[in-house]
């Protein structure tokens, strides 16, 4: 059973969808593989008490790497891309390559990016901080310019 809130934040409004309780998405308003709503379930405000406390401490510059269960929906590789996505230091940024590379396949650079873009937890699984070979910003489902934003935070508060 789904359920879901929608919780503001300094990038716009923020969908929480949960799954039997265990957080499944994170979704950006506009935002490019975004399920349609239907799919959300219901609105119950009361599920999401840890992952606002989180999102809210990360927002402030507090918190560097998310502790709530997911449950992320996808292929193996997509999970395993995921999973690798999370391994990326708060403040610092991946190319497509390199994460093949730690996935023991440098030439699934392009199938990297195809399962980074249908990551269902943005933020919490941080997608943004993944950029082309040269370091220039590449697609993301929340826009490039949250994307700059988002990384041009981090930047400034690991620095504290």
């Amino acid at each position: 059973m789904r359920r879901h809130t929608v919780t503001d934040s300094p990038y716009g409004p923020l969908t929480l969808v949960a799954e039997d309780g265990t957080l499944c998405g994170l979704y950006m308003t506009d935002q490019r593989h975004r399920p349609p709503q239907q799919t959300f379930g219901d609105r119950d405000d009361s599920l999401f008490g840890e992952a606002r406390e989180q999102l809210k401490a990360y927002f402030a510059g507090e918190l560097k790497q998310f502790t709530l269960r997911l449950h992320l929906h996808g292929t193996p590789f997509q999970r395993t891309v995921w999973d690798q996505l999370r391994r990326i230091p708060y403040g610092e940024t991946r190319s497509y390559g390199e994460l093949a590379d730690a996935l023991g396949n440098s030439g699934a650079s392009r199938a990297v990016g195809l399962a980074n873009g249908r990551n269902p937890i943005g933020i919490i699984v941080p997608c943004h901080r993944v950029v082309g070979a040269d370091g220039s910003l590449t697609g993301y489902g929340g826009g490039l310019p949250r994307k700059r934003r988002l990384l041009d935070f981090e930047r400034a508060s690991a620095l504290f």
